[in-house]
């Protein structure tokens, strides 16, 4: 298992496959991730890495943790993160953590603090339809209506789908794929939306329902200082790893013979129903028969 990464939300854009076809992504942007602490099996009774992301000023860093930066010796962060690993995915303190820890075509989960709406109505926060907008109703079309019960319980039950605070929860979105990677920059391009609001602070970690990507590095993908600009992607293309093939449309011939086997069931099924009622219809007529005689033998046992 390799430790996550932490990220932040700079925006939504679009990039483009050679066919022509946009792809919509979120750009998050990797700015300094580095290992700021580690915690071992014999010494803290599990294992896993400490991540650092950001720059903070070191004035408004608390006193305990700019002694535990400078002993790391790496500049103070604005966001500390633990990532549980296996024994043998440890990185050493100071670490820099790149772009490059996933690759295209990976899936990831993304966690984020969702966007804040503030104090909703009930239509808002839970999708209710609301009163009629016609006769009957003055000015309280949106209003939550009824909430309670008769006089027994005669209260409102816990967990009432009601007006209240909306938004700003903790969310983990699933099984996002990674389109698009830049190391240079630390870009990451994910498809799709993501939760939270641009400049807000993400955890991104390989998908956990899903087996590992064996493209990704492991145990983590270090930073390259060796990369320049010349190394950077193309700029608004997806990556070759992330582009799916569009299944093939039948041809008209295919097309023809499905039409022409669809049309020769419907027959059947017709002919099939055709001689049922047939088959009906002449028992109807056998039992007819039977109940008129039926009478007149009545009729010569009585003479």
């Amino acid at each position: 298992m390799r430790t996550g990464v932490i990220a932040k939300k700079v925006g939504m854009t679009r990039l483009f496959q050679a066919d022509g076809r946009h792809v919509p992504v979120t750009v998050l942007q990797m700015e300094s991730v580095q290992v700021v602490g580690r915690r071992e099996a014999d010494r803290d009774g599990y294992t896993a890495v400490q991540l650092g992301a950001g720059t903070a000023k070191a004035k408004n860093v608390a006193k305990p943790q700019r002694g535990q930066f400078g002993k790391a010796e790496v500049e103070p962060k604005a966001k500390i993160v633990e990532f549980r690993v296996a024994e043998d995915a440890l990185l050493d303190v100071g670490s820099t953590i790149g772009a490059d820890h996933f690759v295209a075509g990976q899936l990831v989960d993304v966690q984020g603090v969702t966007q804040g709406k503030g104090f909703a109505g009930g239509m808002k926060r839970w999708g209710f339809g609301g009163l009629r907008a016609t006769h009957g109703v003055s000015v309280s079309h949106r209003s939550l209506g009824s909430t309670g019960n008769r006089q027994d319980p005669g209260r409102v039950f816990k967990n009432k789908k009601m007006a209240g605070h909306m938004g700003a929860r903790n969310r983990t979105q699933q099984n996002l794929e990674v389109v698009r990677t830049d190391p240079v920059r630390g870009l990451l391009f994910i498809k799709g939306s993501v939760p939270g609001s641009k400049g807000g602070w993400l955890k991104i970690w390989d998908a956990v329902k899903l087996p590992q990507n064996e493209n990704a590095p492991y145990p983590a993908g270090l930073l390259n200082e060796k990369l320049t600009e010349a190394d950077i992607p193309a700029a608004g293309l997806v990556d070759d790893a992330a582009v799916h093939e569009i299944p093939a449309l039948p041809g008209d011939d295919e097309v023809a013979a499905i039409a022409a086997e669809q049309e020769a069931g419907a027959a059947a099924t017709e002919a099939a129903e055709a001689e049922a009622a047939e088959g009906g219809a002449g028992e109807n007529n056998d039992a007819g028969s039977t109940e008129g005689e039926t009478p007149a033998a009545d009729e010569g046992k009585e003479g």
